[in-house]
């Protein structure tokens, strides 16, 4: 699998929330952005299925905040069976009713967030002669540049939008030393074995996650 050129995007937002998978109810978010939220911006901006992203260090330029918020949000979704007959053909209602099953959740979610995240990608088992190193590695700087995207990136929640752009000097400084041992968190979710979550131990080091390392050392449930 042949590797590309690494990229160093800077991204920032008022709010944030990254869900800890056992607190679904009333949502908390994680201290810091998750690898798989940070993989998801980059596929919104320039993704094909020649290329895999992977994300090698995320900074966290900013300080921790969190907040407390309140919103609405739909007690249930449309099952996946229904989708399905609708691809088959079937008459089936695809809609959901505004005025019914609204709920008031509230939420614990990250404030002024700014990240500096480093990642490269991978070339997959999808891409054909065309599908080079150097191409693609070209198209996701243009486009970063440009500020061009596929679909708006966001912070966990589509109603927290991403601001991005390219870091082409220094990675701007953190504003935290030492380290701080930030526990388990989601690291990715293995589409390829059913659907399965993948956690690693988080040590910000400088205000650096080196996820490579700490995947390496820290161990993967």
């Amino acid at each position: 699998m042949a590797i590309g050129y690494g990229v160093r995007l800077k991204v920032w937002g008022d709010y944030a929330c990254f869900t800890r998978p056992e607190m679904k109810t009333e949502r908390v978010s994680y201290d810091v952005i998750t690898p798989s939220a940070a993989r998801g911006i980059l596929e919104a901006i320039h993704w094909k299925p020649a290329i895999r992203w992977k994300i090698d260090k995320i900074h966290v330029l900013n300080p921790i905040k969190f907040d407390n918020v309140r919103r609405n949000e739909r007690s249930g979704k449309i099952p996946v069976g229904k989708v399905q007959s609708a691809f088959h053909g079937k008459d089936v209602t695809l809609f959901q009713d505004a005025t019914k099953d609204a709920v008031q959740r509230a939420s614990l979610v990250l404030r002024d967030v700014c990240y500096g995240i480093e990642a490269h990608f991978e070339v997959t088992n999808e891409a054909t002669s065309e599908d080079t190193i150097e191409k693609h590695y070209n198209m996701a700087l243009r486009r970063i540049r440009k500020g061009q995207c596929f679909h708006q990136p966001y912070f966990g929640c589509r109603e927290f939008p991403v601001r991005f752009e390219l870091i082409e000097g220094e990675m701007p400084r953190s504003c935290y030393t030492g380290e701080k041992d930030l526990g388990f968190m989601l690291y990715d979710i293995d589409f390829d074995d059913n659907m399965k979550a993948i956690f690693y131990r988080a040590v910000m080091v400088g205000g650096v996650i080196d996820v490579q390392r700490c995947l390496a050392f820290g161990g993967v449930t």
